[in-house]
């Protein structure tokens, strides 16, 4: 066997990832461990609780001890680069809104092979209830340049990814941030945010994937060129393959959940039931606040029409539910929304490189018995 060069930093120079055809490696586990995912059983709530709610965190979380050493630079091609403190942007007119915020990468486990990272199921995903101010207000005050086309964001947050070092950091077009419901958030569900949602400060784009809401966000600049960092081009972009230009990922694709039914079994997490009227429910959501108007319930090789609850909020996932005569023997339970533009969930996973978009409908294996007090 070859030695490896131990004079070869390989965290630098990575060897090329490959997609997987076995189980998680060692590394997938580990990430794992790090970011949690909400427990489906917690769809029944509207806003979910703040511990349940999805996490993923690319490096380490930045340590900031207290508000008031934090900073917000704005710069760059604007008239009026500022600091501010989080006194100031508290001081400016606040919003509240509930948003469904679902990772990008949620589903990745599903493709077969899968492509080496955070192995999501079905679980990225939650709807929170932030408050803050509109990013518009802060920018404004700014006064972006004319020849400026793009905003950058940046967190905190600093590391290496495929060999290359960079803070976290997203762009959105001057137009693009110009949305009133993007925001400026310091507080989830009536707290002050977590270390790891990003205190004190992240941004917050309705509508969009996750990767959109950088957070630890501690500075903003206009540019007058399309941003080339890492976060931006070198991943969370649609590819057929690895030499596949592709393109960007952006507003979430149209997709629903269901509360599993009955009882799980500890290791698998397939369900046991017993026989009767059970009622099926769960959530759907669409990116951008795109209503959701129908949902679909498979009953294994048969579909049939849940009833859906509006949206509390334009960017909240809509409640839905399914009256199910559970007749004894093994089910598989599929659900499908589709939203006010047509789209609808494919049944297969619409098959991305890195796993990016991966909207195919969660398929819960059940098994019903007559009696499950002789179980």
């Amino acid at each position: 066997m070859k030695k490896k060069d131990p004079t070869v930093n390989p965290i630098l120079n990575p060897e090329s990832k490959k997609h997987s055809e076995t189980d998680f490696n060692h590394f997938e586990v580990l990430l794992a461990n790090r970011n949690s995912g909400i427990a489906l059983e917690t769809l029944r709530h509207d806003v979910t609780p703040i511990g349940m709610h999805y996490l993923l965190s690319h490096f380490d979380i930045p340590y900031v001890q207290d508000e008031k050493q934090w900073s917000l630079e704005i710069g760059g091609l604007v008239n009026n680069p500022m600091t501010l403190d989080m006194d100031y942007l508290k001081s400016l007119p606040q919003i509240t809104q509930q948003v469904t915020l679902e990772c990008a990468g949620n589903g990745r486990a599903l493709f077969k092979p899968h492509w080496p990272s955070m192995p999501w199921t079905y679980e990225a995903v939650g709807t929170a209830e932030w408050k803050g101010t509109r990013l518009i207000d802060v920018l404004k005050t700014a006064d972006v340049k004319t020849e400026a086309i793009q905003w950058v964001f940046s967190g905190a947050d600093e590391g290496v990814d495929s060999g290359v070092q960079h803070d976290f950091s997203r762009a959105l077009s001057i137009e693009m941030a110009n949305n009133p419901d993007i925001m400026l958030a310091w507080e989830i569900n009536g707290q002050s945010l977590p270390p790891q949602h990003g205190f004190p400060l992240r941004l917050v784009v309705p509508g969009w994937y996750g990767m959109a809401s950088v957070k630890w966000l501690n500075r903003i600049e206009a540019i007058d060129y399309e941003f080339q960092g890492y976060q931006q081009v070198g991943t969370y972009v649609y590819r057929k393959d690895k030499d596949d230009k592709g393109t960007p990922v952006s507003v979430i694709r149209v997709k629903s959940l269901m509360v599993p039914p009955g009882k799980p079994d500890w290791y698998t997490r397939k369900r046991l039931l017993e026989a009767g009227e059970t009622i099926l429910q769960g959530r759907a959501w669409s990116g951008f606040g795109t209503p959701i108007t129908k949902v679909e319930i498979g009953i294994n090789d048969d579909w049939f029409e849940a009833e859906v609850f509006p949206a509390n909020e334009k960017y909240a996932w809509s409640r839905w539910q399914f009256n199910w005569q559970a007749e004894a023997g093994y089910h598989q339970l599929k659900c499908r929304a589709t939203d006010a533009n047509g789209d609808t969930q494919p049944l297969e996973p619409p098959w991305d490189n890195s796993g990016f978009g991966n909207n195919c409908v969660q398929i819960t294996e059940v098994w019903v018995e007559d009696d499950l007090s002789n179980v």
